[in-house]
Order: C-alpha cells, then structure tokens, then sequence
C-alpha cells in the first residue's frame, strides 16, 4: 500500500488550490505575490520553478516577489494557467476537514514560525521561517489532490478516535504525510530546509536538533504548530490534543511573556492573510468560473493576434526574399541603370503587376530623367523623359515622404513619352526615398487594387531600400566620372592666364565681406562636395577591404587588407569631422544646471582617455545656462581633453572656476592647467582646424575648433591664455537666457 501511495502521489507536477485563491490568481492582479505566498500549492510550484531555472531561493531571501521579478514572463504564466483549483463540484464545508480550514491552518502555522524566528536569538530567516511553516502539511495536500477518496476516509477516523493524522495515516497507508511531503519536496527541489521542516515537525526535534544544527526550523514549525492548533486557527487534520509548547519554547529560549504576545498577534496576521487569498468569497466556485472564462478569452484574443501577426511576418518574409534577391544580384560592376532595371524587372515579377517604369532625377532640377520601362515578360528598355518645364519631376506629395498616388493625377506626361499602354484606373506611383529625400519614383498598373492597403508598409520598406541602393550607385557613378573628368584636366598641358586686377568696386566688395564668414561658406561648399563624392566609395572601398580580409588566408595580404580598411575609415573621419565644424546642426537651447554640465564633460573626457576619473576641481557658484547641453559638453570635454594631455606625468589637475557676470546675463568658467603651455605661434593657431603639434594622423587638431564653433552658436564665446612651461587658461562665457 505505501508503495502504490508513494507511486500515485510521485506523478503529481503541482498541487490544487481552493477555488477562490485560484480565482484570485488568474485574474493577476497587483497582489499576485502576496497571493502565492499565501498558498502553499502555488508557492511549492513556483520555488520548484525558480530551482529549475537556475533561481536559488536563498539567494533571495525567500522573497517570492524577488522570485517573481527574475523569472522570464511567460514562466510566471505558466504558473499561473497550471494552478489546479480543488472541489470545484462540491460543498467544501460537508467535509470533515474543509480545504478552507486547512489553509487557514496553513497560513497560522506560517505567521506563527515567521514570528517565532524573529523572536528567538540566532535569528533563523524570518522568510524561510514562513515558507517552512507554510508548506509542512504538503503531504497532506498531495494526498487530498492525488486520492481525495482515501484522504477524506482517514480524517473521519482520525475524528471519530480524537486521533493524530500521521497515526491513521500509517495505519491505513503504510506511510504518513511527512514522508509523503518530504519524498515530494526532494523531487522538487525544494530549498533543504524547507524539507527538513517538511519531513520533522512532528519529531522529537529536541534531540534532533542536538545532533543536527540545521533541523532548527523544523523545530521552529512544530512550536508554530502547536500554537496555531491551541489557538484554535483552521483545521490541521489532527484531533488528539495538541502537544504542550513549553519545552519546545524553552529550548528555543522563548519566554512566557513572548509566547503570549505571539499568541496574541497571531489571530489579526492570519486574518490579513486570508483577505488577501479570499478565504471569506461568498461563491467562489463561480468566481473561479468567471475568471477561467475570462482568462480564455484573453488567451483566444492573444492567439488571434499572433495568427494575424505571424501571417504578416509570412508575407513580409516574401518581401524580405525579394530584397535579399535583388541585393545579392548587385556586384562592383553593376552601374545605377542596371540596378534600376534588376529592380523594376524584380518588381513586376514579385508582385505581378502590369507594365512598370522606374526614373531617376539627376538631383540638380534638370527635367531630364534616366527611365527603365518593363511590359509584360519582363521586357525591358532604357529611356531618357524629359518633365515638362515647371512640372515637378516627382509630384510635391511624395518628394519628402512616402505615398501612395494615382498616378495619371500627377505625371500624366511621362505616358505621353512612354510607348506602353497602363490602365489608368489601376497605376500607381511610389517614391523611391533615401535620406527623406526622393531621387525618383516606380509607376506599376497594379492589377489587383485591393491589396493596395494590404502591401504599405511593405512598399515602403521595399522602396525605401532600394532608393538608398540608387543613391549610393548614383553617387559611385559620379564620382567615376569625376575621376575621370579630374584625370582629364591634369593631362592637359598648363596654359598662361593672362594677369587681370580686380575692378574697385569688386576690391571694395573683398574688402568689407567678412573673411571667416566667406571662408566658412567656402569650407562647407567644399566639405559638402567632398563628403558626397568621397564618403560612398570609402565606404565601399572600406566595406570591400573587410569582406576580402574575412576570406583571406594568407597573412600578409591580410594586414594589407586590414590597412586599407583603417584608412579609409580614417579619411572617413576626417571628412565627417570637416562637414561638423564647416557646417554643424543648429542648437536646442534649454536651461541646463552649469555644474551638471561640467560633470558630465569631466565624466565624457575621462571615458575618451580610458581613466576612471578625471582630476578636476570645481568651485564657484553654481547657476543655470540656456544653451544646447550636448554641444556644450563635448566643448567642455575637448577642453579638458587638452589640459589633462598638457601634463607629461598624468593627467592633471585640472581646475575649474565659475563666476557669474554682474549683469547676471552671462556665466564665466575659467579651465587652468599647470601643464606644458603653448608658445605666442602655437596660442594664435590654436582654434585653427587640423592644426597640432603632436604626430600626424593621431585624430588631433579639430578638439578647440569644434568647441569654439559650438561655444559661438551657443551665443557665447572662448578665450585662451597661455605661457609655454606654465600652463593654459581657457574663459568661456555662456548666456543665461
């Protein structure tokens, strides 16, 4: 008989709950934590949850909430959705030993060994203390699920013979709860304290504790028994008298006057407990009805939504082939027309539209376009339109953003060009954007209107893809012919110009136009052509360079490789940092704490200089700025960059000063340094792009020209002292409105 007990109760995965804590726990309220430490079936899962995944409750403290909190989310629905709920058929009060009563039982034994451990000295945890006290009758609770029958037999016994449950288990089972609780808890790897308290609170603990220190909390457990019992709190399923607490609190070295104040508490904390689970629940079997329901709509809305949402992730893996497809076609030798064509051809095949035409701008308002147009069986021809003057070449609702148009509403003059018939009902017309910008757009006779909706946001995706393709292959092309152009001219043979002087009214114009002002415009002219016609080869050249080092087995070929690759990046670098300073983004203004500012600017050099922290001192009065906080951080941190590399033994001190202008209008920062200093040649060449006196190619000489750019559009400005050998002093004012 014990055998086939121990083999019945072994299958169980979980334990059953009253209808009303399971009611509670499918709703997932805000209390989802209190109300699984308040049952003992729910908090056993979850603890054998968390062990499987690597969770050591004591590492917690027991803290089912901090339990919660680590395990993944769909974990803790698992637990949720496997809570069993007991009796949902029967009158639980017809029962010799109601569910009710034996969870409340439950909950005084917990409260009542929480209070124990906190009273005793030593402190045991008071959390394991109310775990331990929580799941000592588990064996009960696995009998009562697994053979409710033979569970409901041995208690009217027990009670007809004022007996204790273990003895009428063992005589009718052959074995007893705390076996039972104890082989259950192991295989569930329960924390080993807890199966201790499972297996021996109904021991002589006394001398078990003698031998074994660990044992305490089962110790802990039966005096919390004993008490919940003489309180008369629930039903344990035990009823022979309860055993006398006063040796049991003596070893422990409780007091009289303590166990009367636990007895005492005892009551109102079992009480909040059984609030929390819903003990008192006028229906629960109904809520418990209710809240399955619910629960399984919630989970047919969320199945449904992840139909819809996986045969969208269906469809767009089609688009997503057609992509991979069209890009994998595309080598180093391809130009802009062939991947246009490549694309338009792909288009009407993937999609299966009519007649398709694909044109290119030439970005400078020429009306002349670059056409590709596909008939049926992908029978291509390359064009050249000519847009109507005044007529906008792409129409004005789609030139910045994506849409969708009908497209004889806008370009009717491209069919007028094009000997192919489109339904004019049925065509449409959709930028080709990269950057937010369109550089041309695709017209296709969709033959099935409907699925227009269906394929938006697809479109776009697709479209904006190979807009961004187009632009880097028009962009590569120029720039071939650039080259070619440059090579042109420097073969030529030098010619003499003849020697012309300026009219006085153009000397005169020279003359009062602002140098920096002429010469930042021309930088920003040059860097802007320079950056489009330079930074798509690099960036091919660089992205070539690593696929080719990748595969390359041979070492020296590889390091050769990988130097290409790092100078393209580098003059990549160079060129981004030209565009920044020549023509950098206007500020976003805000009132920003100064202090804040210069901390963060110590924080970011430090970073940049891989030190854990910089030596800088601030003192002053602090007071708010309205500039664009992060231009004036990296100013600040270029700042300190350069005093911390002044110093030839370390990095520092730096010394910050803040003063405030008498007019309260302005905020003066002084950054000294006692470090190398800078002679007269060196101070007036200072805030000069590209200029260093350290090596070239160390990424230097761009740190104080950026800062005195952005600490000028900031409405402030910058001014640098210094003495070689006796450091450097930069003032910087910034507005406060």
């Amino acid at each position: 008989m014990a055998q086939q007990v121990e083999l019945t109760v072994s299958k169980l995965k979980t334990l059953s709950s009253l209808p009303c804590v399971a009611a509670r726990v499918l709703q997932q309220g805000s209390q989802l934590a209190e109300i699984i430490e308040s049952d003992p079936a729910i908090t056993a899962k979850t603890l054998s949850v968390a062990t499987q995944h690597g969770i050591n409750p004591a590492d917690e403290k027991f803290s089912i909430r901090q339990i919660i909190g680590k395990l993944p989310a769909e974990v803790v629905r698992d637990i949720v959705l496997s809570v069993k709920a007991a009796g949902i058929a029967q009158d639980d009060a017809s029962r010799v030993l109601p569910r009710k009563l034996l969870a409340i039982h439950n909950l005084a034994v917990a409260c009542c060994a929480k209070e124990i451990a906190e009273t005793i000295p030593g402190r045991v945890d008071s959390q394991l203390a109310y775990m331990a006290g929580l799941l000592h009758d588990i064996g009960k609770l696995a009998l009562d699920t697994a053979m409710p029958k033979s569970f409901a037999k041995i208690n009217e016994q027990a009670n007809s013979q004022n007996l204790s449950a273990c003895e009428v288990e063992r005589k009718n089972l052959g074995i007893d709860h705390t076996i039972l609780g104890k082989r259950l808890a192991v295989k569930w790897r329960l924390p080993e304290k807890i199966v201790l308290a499972i297996w021996l609170h109904h021991s002589n603990t006394e001398i078990i504790v003698a031998e074994m220190p660990g044992a305490k909390i089962a110790q802990i457990v039966q005096l919390a028994d004993c008490i919940s019992r003489q309180c008369g709190l629930g039903q344990s399923g035990s009823y022979d008298t309860a055993e006398s607490t006063a040796a049991i609190a003596e070893s422990l070295k409780i007091t009289d006057e303590q166990l009367e104040q636990i007895h005492r508490s005892l009551p109102e904390l079992v009480e909040q407990k059984s609030k929390i689970l819903g003990l008192d629940s006028p229906n629960p079997s109904a809520a418990y009805c209710n809240a399955v329901h619910t629960t399984a709509t919630q989970l047919a809305q969320q199945e449904a939504k992840l139909s819809q949402e996986n045969r969208q992730l269906a469809a767009a893996s089609g688009h997503y082939d057609f992509i991979a497809e069209f890009l994998s076609n595309i080598d180093s030798t391809s130009n802009v027309i062939e991947i246009a064509e490549d694309f338009a051809v792909s288009w009407q095949k993937f999609y299966q539209t009519g007649p398709v035409c694909l044109y290119l701008t030439t970005g400078d308002d020429s009306q002349t376009l670059s056409a590709i147009a596909v008939e049926n069986l992908a029978e291509s021809k390359v064009l050249s339109l000519n847009a109507p003057a005044g007529t906008p070449a792409i129409p004005k609702a789609m030139r910045n953003e994506f849409a969708i148009l009908n497209a004889y509403d806008h370009i009717d003059w491209l069919f007028e060009q094009i000997d192919i018939d489109f339904n004019s009902g049925y065509t449409k017309i959709i930028p080709l954007l990269s950057g937010g910008k369109a550089i041309g757009a695709i017209v296709f006779e969709l033959r099935y209107p409907a699925d227009v909706e269906l394929f938006v946001e697809d479109f776009k995706v697709v479209t904006s893809i190979a807009g961004s393709i187009l632009d880097i292959a028009t962009a590569w092309d120029n720039q071939q012919r650039f080259a070619e152009r440059f090579a042109q001219l420097a073969s030529r043979p030098k010619q003499i110009q003849p020697q012309t002087e300026a009219t006085p009214a153009v000397q005169e114009k020279i003359a009062e136009a602002p140098k920096e002002d002429n010469t930042l415009a021309a930088l920003a002219e040059m860097a802007g052509g320079a950056a489009h016609e330079l930074n798509n080869p690099l960036s091919v050249i660089s992205g070539r360079a690593q696929l080719l080092a990748k595969g390359e087995k041979d070492a020296e070929k590889k390091q050769v490789l990988n130097q290409i690759q790092e100078n393209a990046n580098e003059l990549a670098w160079i060129i981004d940092s030209l565009m920044t300073f020549a023509d950098p983004p206007p500020p976003r203004t805000e009132q920003v704490d100064i202090k804040q500012i210069l901390d963060e600017a110590a924080q970011l050099t430090a970073q940049r200089m891989t030190v854990q922290q910089l030596d800088v001192e601030i003192t002053g009065e602090n007071k708010n700025v309205s500039v664009d906080s992060v231009q004036i951080v990296s100013s600040i941190a270029n700042i300190f960059t350069n005093a911390a590399e002044s110093y030839s033994d370390g990095f520092g001190p730096i010394k910050v000063n803040i003063d405030i202008d008498k007019s309260d209008d302005f905020v003066e920062v002084r950054i000294s340094d006692s470090g190398s200093g800078m002679n007269a040649e060196t101070l007036l060449k200072a805030t000069q792009p590209f200029f260093s006196v350290k090596p070239a190619g160390r990424k230097r000489g761009m740190g104080l020209a950026h800062a005195q750019r952005f600490i000028q559009l900031n409405g402030g400005s910058l001014k640098i002292t210094s003495q070689q050998g006796s450091g450097t002093e930069v003032v910087i004012c910034l507005p406060c409105e």
